[in-house]
């Protein structure tokens, strides 16, 4: 917090900060906690009628009102890696994109509109980095024609919690009703270290998704949509742990110059805690290695503790977290399918 020269915590913060990632300190409203005061760090999002909106790195919105504040100044707009590969968030969204490609997709400026007959929100969302050339509500209006016009729910996919991240277009797509139904994280580390993990034999590599390997992904028929959609990318590739009825794991990797995705990372519930995803995983990462990529990323619930401490273990952390906001008339249930 900003402490003046007598020693006092001083609002260094104004309304013309809105969009600057920042630190405040507020009075604890009463109950709460046994606390006097609560910090908390995010984007401003905005600043009206004398509340404050603050957008955390989960994407959460923090409502403050003016009167609350004790303390506020602007702090840098990411903290620095520790470890592991340096990456924009423009760079990982684009590589991300690349390894999941939509079967069908069309520009509005800056922004791209993907399509897959519905196989996973993020094949059939808008990708908004930069300007769509038209002001929002206009974009969103084209936005909900287009996913109409081939009776999709319109979904548009952001991000929030790293520099360059998208808490300003997350705040203005609720103000206009659009809901968030899903949020996951992305994670990044180096791939070296997860080749060194397990020698995985046993692991079968192959260029295409076999009968046996779409029996482990979804144990059902895959479209024609979703084969086209796993199998696209830069370098792809399948990994197979062979089993009796079924493949014991599976594992996809997308190689796309120096990054390796991860994906599809799936073992029979009968045979875990064998070490058979490290298999996977380790497998596919030579290759990578062999194709010259360098570092890898790959995706992650929120609440799925078991691949969070799998890949913890991995050296792979969190960059940023990544959301999907679905159009208010088309809220409600849906089968998106696996892949978020």
């Amino acid at each position: 917090m900003e402490i003046s020269a007598a020693g006092r915590l001083e609002v260094r913060i104004t309304t013309a900060d809105v969009g600057k990632r920042v630190s405040v300190r507020r009075l604890s409203e009463p109950g709460v906690s046994g606390e006097r005061f609560t910090d908390t760090v995010g984007v401003l999002t905005s600043w009206d009628d004398g509340v404050l909106l603050i957008t955390r790195k989960s994407g959460e919105t923090v409502r403050i009102p003016e009167a609350a504040l004790v303390a506020g100044k602007v702090v840098p707009s990411a903290p620095a890696r520790r470890r592991g590969p340096a990456a924009s968030y423009e760079e990982l969204a684009r590589v991300a994109s690349r390894a999941w490609r939509p079967v069908e997709s069309e520009r509005l400026g800056e922004w791209e509109l993907r399509a897959a007959s519905g196989f996973t929100r993020r094949a059939n969302s808008v990708l908004p980095l930069g300007d769509p050339g038209m002001p929002l509500d206009e974009a969103l209006t084209a936005v909900r024609r287009w996913y109409g016009e081939r009776g999709l729910p319109a979904y548009v996919q952001t991000a929030t919690g790293a520099e360059g991240t998208q808490e300003l277009l997350c705040a203005e797509l609720e103000r206009r009703g659009w809901v968030r139904e899903v949020t996951a994280e992305l994670w990044i580390g180096a791939l070296a270290p997860v080749a060194d993990l397990s020698e995985g034999t046993g692991v079968v590599l192959s260029r295409e998704a076999d009968e046996a390997w779409l029996a482990r992904y979804q144990r059902k028929g895959v479209s024609d949509v979703a084969l086209r959609v796993l199998g696209a990318g830069p370098s792809v590739w399948f990994a197979t742990v062979p089993g009796a009825d079924a493949p014991a794991a599976i594992g996809r990797c997308v190689v796309d110059g120096r990054w390796a995705s991860f994906s599809a990372v799936e073992v029979d519930p009968a045979q875990r805690r064998r070490g058979l995803a490290t298999d996977v995983m380790a497998t596919l990462a030579r290759r990578a290695l062999d194709e010259g990529a360098s570092a890898a990323w790959l995706q992650v619930e929120t609440d799925n503790a078991g691949a969070r401490a799998l890949y913890a273990g991995m050296g792979f952390a969190a960059h940023h977290t990544y959301h999907h906001y679905r159009a208010p008339e088309d809220a409600g249930p849906e089968n998106a399918g696996p892949g978020r």
